[in-house]
């Protein structure tokens, strides 16, 4: 059984590889390498896979998991340029792919247990994009 809990914030970010001219990073990039940054709202997704609990009947407390996201990720995210104030972007750029990752690193061992799982985290950067990650297992196979 797979649940899911959803979270908002809003951060800005520039996309750019520092080595490569104005002109490579517009090409690769386009707006988002706008030097001086740019916002976006962005939507998370965590599910959490595993059985529910015979006494509770659930896979997670969804309280519990709330309280997780809102220091693993809201805090720390919410209202933020990313490049400057949220490590590991200060050397990664934050695409949406690279924030789904990091999102996952953060989450992963808060919510192991021997019942459950992290099992996807979706970000959402748009209302018409959106990355799914699901850890390295998944996208290394």
């Amino acid at each position: 059984m797979v649940i899911t809990r959803k979270v908002e914030f809003s951060a800005s970010h520039i996309c750019r590889i520092p080595e490569l001219t104005d002109e490579e990073n517009r090409n690769l990039f386009g707006m988002e390498a706008n030097p001086h940054g740019h916002g976006h709202n962005y939507v998370v997704e965590v599910s959490v896979a595993g059985e529910p609990d015979a006494v509770t009947g659930m896979v997670m407390d969804l309280k519990e998991l709330k309280e997780i996201l809102n220091r693993a990720v809201v805090g720390p995210y919410d209202h933020r340029f990313l490049n400057y104030e949220v490590p590991p972007f200060d050397r990664v750029t934050p695409t949406a792919e690279n924030i789904a990752r990091d999102i996952w690193d953060r989450l992963e061992p808060r919510v192991r247990d021997p019942r459950r799982r992290l099992h996807s985290v979706r970000v959402w950067e748009s209302p018409d994009l959106y990355v799914d990650y699901a850890g390295e297992a998944a996208c290394s196979g």
